[in-house]
């Protein structure tokens, strides 16, 4: 289980990245129907059909990371199935992998109304939140699985520690939110420089209408449908969440690094400042260099390697799990 798991979150991790690179590259419809590429397996069978309708290089992209996340669901099932076999043995608690298999279904879904809905906002912001989900919760099973049985978790750990590391989490969980949103909405382009928006501190903003969730359904949002004061309001709230959740990850590093009993905890803590410089490094430097397209898929990459950051500090300051069947 444990190999089985370290394998899923992998393949969860470039699955994350890979739909990040589809959804930047504009390859989102390069093939608008599901599960299928116009109704074949392959863009390569899709290509005599579909004729001059086809970019093979999108359509490519776009399969091959619904390869990549029809292989994880099986991993995943695979999983639930062994946690519910050896239930007796109180390896895992079923609880965790049976919800994650209800996350991929409902992913599965998601990743159907993405392309039927033609990238609607709504439904690719969930479809990136629950994507980080199940990366969460496969590297919250992985640890388990590798800390199980450790004693030196089992230490007790101030309140405040962990207090500070939950929030810092949950603030993170927003932002990444609010980074879905962005993207969905194509408002990063919104505001070109830094550290001002379009040459103010505080440009036209039109927030009314930056988070309608639900719009028509017949729009194609492929390029974005809003008005550029709506994507200025999404971008401001953006950096204005970033900051604030970098402070409270930073303050959670450092309480974590006080307990100078706790080696664990201050490697975790290390490592969740060395995740949150990169990750602001990352985001500048997007933006000074005109929002290129490997630097926009690095910084999706990023808020993925710091969320793991996060939760591994969260988890060091634990106690170990009861298994419960």
């Amino acid at each position: 289980m444990r190999t089985i798991a370290t394998v899923a979150f992998a393949l969860c991790l470039c699955v994350v990245v890979l739909g990040a690179y589809v959804r930047l590259s504009n390859a989102g419809l390069g093939c608008p129907d599901w599960p299928g590429c116009y109704g074949h397996l392959t863009p390569a069978g899709a290509a005599a059909d579909a004729g001059r309708a086809l970019n093979v290089g999108k359509a490519w992209r776009e399969m091959v990371h619904r390869y990549a996340a029809g292989t994880l669901a099986t991993l995943i099932v695979v999983l639930a199935a062994m946690s519910i076999g050896w239930r007796r043995e109180r390896i895992v608690a079923p609880k965790l992998t049976l919800a994650l298999t209800a996350i991929v279904i409902l992913q599965a879904i998601l990743g159907a109304l993405t392309v039927t809905r033609q990238l609607k906002p709504l439904i690719v912001s969930s479809h990136l939140l629950f994507g980080f989900t199940t990366l969460s919760l496969l590297w919250w099973l992985s640890l388990t699985l590798w800390w199980r049985g450790n004693s030196s978790i089992a230490q007790a750990t101030p309140r405040i520690a962990r207090a500070a590391a939950l929030i810092g989490l949950c603030a993170l969980a927003l932002q990444i939110a609010l980074g879905g949103w962005t993207s969905s909405n194509y408002a990063a382009i919104a505001c070109p420089d830094l550290p001002v928006c379009q040459g103010s501190w505080w440009p036209e903003a039109d927030f009314r209408s930056a988070y309608v969730l639900w719009r028509d359904l017949d729009i194609n949002y492929e390029g974005g449908v809003l008005d550029n004061p709506a994507r200025v309001a999404i971008h401001l709230t953006h950096r204005i969440g970033a900051m604030v959740a970098s402070l409270l990850l930073l303050v959670a590093a450092l309480v974590a690094l006080r307990l100078r009993n706790r080696p664990r905890v201050r490697l975790s803590a290390l490592i969740l400042l060395g995740a949150l410089m990169l990750q602001l490094t990352i985001g500048i430097s997007m933006v000074w260099r005109g929002f290129p397209l490997w630097l926009a898929t690095a910084h999706n990459a990023g808020a993925a390697l710091l969320l793991l950051a996060a939760l591994t500090l969260y988890r060091s300051l634990r106690a170990p799990d009861v298994i419960t069947t």
